[in-house]
């Protein structure tokens, strides 16, 4: 199944695009991105979504650089928990191999190599998928992306010695020089940023060694990240189910394919959508019913359920008993009577 981003990429994507004059919300309809992305960091939807949007929003907007300007918006916030771990490291070097470590937990379509060539440092960037699908935009808001976390760390007035891409120059190569501030060179050997080997010894002066060892202790945890089509899609059911609307439609949407792909995929797993709907749900169901303030209409539009009503019979159906029993002192009997799934 496809690889997946945290929707945090997004952050800023409104307003870039309307300041080269587009709609987009129209642009995330065209490449069929749920709406909900723009306003939320922490979704997931596919990486080949993401592309097709910017490659879209480029040629729409009629300029070359659109994957840049999006990352010129960008800090470490956009990181989430690899943004934290990033931020308290003891020096540069340090910041940049944890970005390289946990740089999945962002995005499962980025891989970052290190390379010390005598003075230099080559940060190279790699994404995963067939060179057709690694588009330009993309590996340029990548890179960009890397340029933005490095001066994060050091100061606004540091430049790389280079920058390279693979892929062929623009027409006009001016917005890239203003953004690195430095030589570009295109229809290179590799993506990468080349900086001073001093550059990586530098003390991140506001870093925090016991706050870093810390959070890459937790992010350890959220590292582990599902690789097989029903854990992606178990997780997807788990960040859709709060919002109500958690149908399967919705879920390809986020994984850029369609329901039938998803019916195919979850087949071939052994299991369905319908029974991991089900299975999230009773999970959800017992945490929110424990709160007994917590008024049942409002759980039923939590789970997904239409009414109240619904949400009472598919409770007595999964646990065989009410949920009042379930509240009240005939628990110990509903919980031994619960189901093993």
């Amino acid at each position: 199944m496809t690889d997946l981003i945290r929707s945090a990429c997004l952050t800023h994507y409104s307003d870039v695009a309307r300041s080269v004059g587009l709609d987009p919300r129209e642009m995330l309809r065209q490449v069929r991105l749920p709406f909900r992305c723009l306003e939320q960091q922490d979704i997931r939807i596919a990486v080949a979504s993401l592309r097709r949007l910017l490659e879209a929003s480029t040629t729409a907007a009629g300029i070359e650089d659109f994957g840049l300007r999006l990352a010129q918006r960008d800090d470490l916030s956009t990181l989430g928990p690899v943004g934290l771990v990033v931020r308290e490291q003891k020096t540069v070097g340090a910041a940049i191999e944890m970005l390289a470590r946990y740089v999945h937990v962002h995005t499962e379509a980025v891989r970052l190599e290190i390379e010390f060539r005598d003075d230099l440092v080559m940060l190279v960037a790699h994404l995963r998928g067939r060179p057709h699908r690694a588009t330009r935009q993309s590996m340029e808001m990548t890179v960009g992306m890397l340029h933005r976390i490095i001066r994060a760390l050091l100061n606004e007035n540091w430049r790389p010695r280079e920058v390279h891409f693979m892929h062929a120059p623009p027409r006009s190569r001016r917005f890239h020089r203003q953004f690195f501030g430095c030589e570009v060179r295109f229809d290179s050997d590799f993506d990468a940023i080349l900086c001073s080997a001093d550059d990586m010894n530098r003390i991140i002066p506001t870093a925090h060694p016991a706050i870093a060892s810390y959070v890459e202790r937790r992010i350890e945890l959220i590292a582990a990240r599902p690789e097989s089509p029903d854990e992606k899609v178990r997780e997807l059911v788990r960040s859709l189910l709060p919002d109500g609307n958690c149908t399967i439609e919705l879920v390809a949407q986020h994984l850029g394919c369609d329901r039938r792909t998803v019916h195919r995929r979850l087949s071939e797993q052994s299991t369905s959508f319908s029974a991991i709907l089900d299975a999230e749900r009773a999970d959800i169901a017992m945490r929110l019913i424990e709160d007994g303030s917590r008024p049942l209409k409002e759980i039923a539009g939590l789970l997904g359920f239409s009414a109240q009503s619904a949400l009472a019979r598919w409770f007595r159906g999964k646990f065989h008993c009410s949920i009042s029993e379930w509240r009240g002192d005939d628990r110990r009997r509903a919980v031994t009577a619960l189901p093993r799934w």
